[in-house]
């Protein structure tokens, strides 16, 4: 395997680490907070004026045309930083309703990647335990929708979303126009910060182009659940870094902690699960782009991303002691981020439970089966 990055992507990498580093401290993290702003809009319209809200939209929408992964070198940068951005469900719907929409549901594509209208995504519903609450019904001329989507990120501050819809007994994608009047938006915020409205809908008509073909699904969940993974690597990097650089400094006994065996074995741990993570994300962006199937690759990456978030995020915790629970202390943030994360992709258990489904209706285990080299004549 060759991880090696083109130029390009060294460029992009480096134009995000920069930009958020430089927007996202401690401090101005803590101003966030305290300003009632639902989302950074300053650094959202950073994000536009150097493009990166439209890294993934394709060319012929007005995008930059690029893969899964410049986008997942960019999140991990968000991550690391927790920059409260909509940055990954904006290009990806945007992507999705570029490759599958018809009339004028695709022209949303082009008006996302001019930034004239904010675009959100929510396919959750797929994994959650309340399944699916937004039912559609043929009517003349189109659907009948009526239901609720619950957390929609964004859902205040974006024109129109993508959500999951129950249409003749199929998961299927809507796309909303959040601003008809059959439409009502709750607003909330969870815990990491990440506004979210509960939207209810009630006799909203929608025609036959707005609801999605059913491929355009399976492809968006999967980038779906890269992109979470993506920003999950980068909020776990940046957690060990900083529980490293703690442990190094905090004494005990006369002695750094970071010098005992226990919380070295820890933090070796908590390494491991990083790398394996960081391993199968990149295999996963690598299919993507790739234009092969990923089914058994995306869950196996969300429960890595799930794992990894919910093991480092305590183990760091953990070996903060008692400042860790302290808010005025920054740690605290990147476990909110990681349970956030991790609750968006499903959970590690739903994610095997998934993972297994597929397993028991194909016969290969693992990526590397389905290439040539490996087939069994």
């Amino acid at each position: 395997m060759n991880f090696d990055l083109s130029d390009d992507q060294r460029a992009i990498a480096q134009m995000a680490d920069s930009l958020f580093a430089d927007h996202c401290d401690d401090d101005a993290l803590r101003l966030w907070d305290s300003s009632g702003e639902a989302m950074m809009g300053d650094l959202w319209g950073l994000c536009v004026e150097t493009g990166l809200h439209a890294l993934a939209i394709p060319e012929h929408a007005g995008g930059s045309d690029l893969g899964m992964t410049e986008l997942m070198l960019v999140l991990q940068a968000q991550g690391r930083s927790l920059g409260q951005v909509p940055l990954w469900r904006h290009q990806l719907a945007a992507a999705t309703l570029a490759y599958f929409a018809l009339a004028d549901a695709a022209t949303w594509a082009a008006r996302a990647a001019a930034a004239e209208v904010i675009l959100t995504l929510s396919v959750e519903a797929r994994a959650s335990a309340c399944g699916i609450e937004l039912q559609a019904q043929p009517c003349e001329g189109g659907w009948l929708l009526n239901g609720r989507v619950s957390a929609l990120a964004f859902g205040l501050q974006a024109q129109a979303a993508l959500v999951l819809a129950e249409a003749e007994g199929q998961a299927r994608l809507v796309l909303l126009d959040l601003s008809a009047a059959q439409i009502r938006r709750v607003p909330g915020v969870l815990s990491h910060g990440e506004p979210v409205a509960e939207v209810q809908v009630e006799g909203l008509r929608i025609s036959a182009e707005q609801l999605l073909p059913g491929p355009a699904l399976d492809w968006l969940e999967a980038r779906s659940q890269a992109a979470l993974a993506a920003l999950q690597l980068g909020v776990s990097d940046e957690h060990i870094r900083r529980t490293v650089a703690y442990v190094s400094e905090r004494e005990q006994f006369g002695r750094a902690i970071g010098s005992f065996q226990a919380v070295q074995m820890r933090m070796a741990d908590a390494h491991i699960d990083l790398e394996a993570l960081r391993s199968a994300l990149w295999q996963l962006c690598y299919r993507l782009d790739a234009g092969l199937a990923a089914p058994s690759e995306a869950l196996a990456t969300a429960y890595l991303a799930c794992e990894a978030g919910h093991r480092i995020g305590h183990s760091a915790q953990h070996v903060h002691g008692g400042i860790g629970v302290d808010l005025t202390y920054p740690i605290h943030r990147f476990l909110y981020w990681s349970r956030a994360l991790g609750l968006a992709l499903g959970g590690s258990a739903a994610c095997l439970e998934r993972l297994g489904h597929w397993l028991g209706d194909n016969d290969k285990l693992g990526w590397k089966y389905d290439l040539d080299e490996h087939q069994v004549l």
